[in-house]
């Protein structure tokens, strides 16, 4: 889906929301992994869990993210209706070091997560004496 209303309201919330370095960290970070948990953020971006909080509130109320809730997780993705408008956006941004480095940082924590789940998963369990 596209976004069919781009309007002045509309667009000032945007430009607001990518007025902030934190804002478009996150939100590349979301472009690039299609949704992450606030947890996942926090520690690529070495936030605070209020500071990503506040940053994720910011766009989910400015109508470029939405969230989903999985048990007690909640996982934010771009709203479809955003995401041509953001493509266009960090198709500019492709080559900036900071969210290059953040999103490297993601894939080795996702790594090593797939590693530490693939070895519990496959652990030989030894009885106790």
């Amino acid at each position: 889906m596209r976004l069919k209303h781009f309007n002045v309201s509309f667009g000032e919330q945007v430009f607001k929301a990518l007025g902030d370095e934190s804002r478009i960290r996150i939100l590349n970070l979301l472009q690039k992994n299609k949704e992450m948990c606030i947890s996942d953020i926090e520690q690529v971006l070495d936030f605070t869990q209020t500071k990503t909080s506040r940053h994720l509130i910011y766009l989910k109320n400015s109508g470029l993210v939405s969230f989903r809730r999985v048990d007690n997780w909640v996982y934010y993705f771009l709203r479809d209706e955003t995401a041509d408008l953001l493509n266009q956006v960090f198709n500019y941004l492709e080559k900036d070091d900071v969210l290059i480095k953040d999103q490297n940082t993601y894939l080795v924590l996702y790594s090593n997560r797939e590693l530490a789940v693939n070895k519990l998963h496959n652990r030989k369990w030894v009885a106790a004496p």
